[in-house]
């Protein structure tokens, strides 16, 4: 049974849904499942934007199926050939043997590296600034590299608006019927969804997202939808969305606000912590979260790591070394190229403290454009009434760096 909805009166979406899938990439947690999205337009020449994941090929090519109507397919144009993307492209070419197939030269290398037998098709090489018309449709390509591939492209339609913009303005989470950003509450229920997505799979690419937001900022005027291949389909707002990519790919917080990421081995790191949370608060900074890195998978500590200003890391002494769940936290920051936050440190040793002169180390030699504030509060083993004063310092230095930034 087919699943489609028009995006305009002859683009459909022909995308599916994942919500069996259980890691992204095999690494992302996604509970909320995700979306494959591809699109078939209907000129006077049928074309297909992408294809989807294998594990949802079986409803995608229904939907294909179902929106040609009996027409056969005379385009495919592949943005992004990531398997979650150009895995079921053996499947159209099975079916459609007459296809012709549009993509970028190190798309068609990738193709052939993935085994797909498309050299008994008519291929057409593109690049940047080439149009194609398929028919009252007109569409012109635009190279955007490392995001998140290098083989990546954008199509973008000249006559009705339509961003085909690939990874760009994706998000993790599956479609529940509503295709449309003004048909849920995206800052609700989806921010926290794309945010996840885009500094976990695109967020160490900044600069090549800014240059891809650059060449997007001389046809903005003219843009009326932005079809990406995982998440809503946008047709509204779209200042907001580039408002989120242009803080996310300048690595700049979009919140003051204070994250309190805490290694504990027996609970007494964790009760400094809390301790700090309840003593910000009490200061007036209730934009505080908490969360304890052995419980939480490392994706979710970087989205909130991109997304405010402050970062808190609390660790206990292991094997004279960093706790080894907040060092691989250390390490993803360092992958993922994450810039411009304020650190603070608490450290704990039961008789050799050395974690928070190594994260101190860590946070101004491996990254770049951090800022480690000098006052830092120090355990041995457990948080003691004496340093109460020393508490006060660590919250009070937090905050009045906050007022000193714009």
């Amino acid at each position: 049974m087919y699943c489609v909805r028009n995006v305009t009166e002859d683009l459909y979406w022909i995308g599916a849904n994942d919500r069996r899938l259980s890691l992204f990439e095999n690494i992302h947690p996604i509970p909320e499942g995700v979306s494959y999205n591809a699109y078939v337009l209907t000129d006077e020449h049928t074309v297909l934007f992408d294809t989807i994941d294998w594990s949802a090929c079986r409803q995608f090519l229904q939907n294909l199926e179902y929106v040609l109507d009996g027409r056969p397919l005379d385009y495919m144009v592949i943005n992004h050939l990531e398997p979650d993307h150009g895995a079921s492209i053996e499947e159209v070419l099975l079916r459609y043997p007459d296809v012709k197939i549009i993509s970028t030269p190190k798309a068609f290398m990738l193709m052939r590296q993935f085994d797909f037998h498309i050299d008994s098709h008519e291929l057409i090489e593109v690049k940047e600034g080439d149009t194609y018309s398929f028919g009252k449709h007109k569409v012109t390509f635009v190279a955007a590299p490392m995001v998140h591939w290098p083989e990546a492209m954008v199509t973008f339609d000249l006559t009705n608006g339509v961003l085909f913009a690939a990874d760009a303005f994706g998000s993790f989470g599956s479609l529940d019927g509503k295709l449309f950003n003004d048909e849920v509450n995206f800052d609700r229920d989806w921010i926290d969804h794309a945010r996840r997505y885009y500094t976990n799979i695109v967020g160490k690419y900044g600069p090549h997202v800014q240059l891809l937001l650059k060449k997007a900022s001389t046809i903005v005027d003219q843009i009326r939808y932005i079809c990406p291949l995982h998440g809503p389909v946008w047709r509204s707002d779209f200042g907001y969305l580039i408002d989120k990519y242009q803080h996310w790919s300048t690595y700049e917080p979009e919140e003051k606000g204070v994250m309190i990421a805490y290694a504990s081995m027996y609970g007494n790191t964790e009760a400094a912590a809390g301790a700090l949370a309840a003593k910000l608060c009490e200061k007036g900074m209730t934009n505080v979260v908490m969360y304890d890195v052995s419980n939480t998978h490392v994706s979710y500590l970087i989205s909130e790591t991109f997304r405010l200003s402050h970062v808190v890391l609390a660790s206990v002494t292991y094997n004279l070394g960093i706790y080894p769940v907040m060092h691989n936290y250390l390490m993803d920051m360092k992958a993922l190229n994450l810039q411009n936050r304020t650190f603070a440190i608490i450290e704990n040793g039961s008789w050799a403290c050395k974690s928070g002169d190594l994260m101190e180390k860590f946070l101004n030699e491996e990254l770049k454009n951090m800022t480690v504030l000098s006052q830092r509060l120090s355990l041995a083993s457990s948080l003691k009434a004496e340093k109460a004063n020393e508490m006060e310092a660590l919250a009070d230095a937090i905050i009045e760096s906050m007022a000193e930034q714009k």
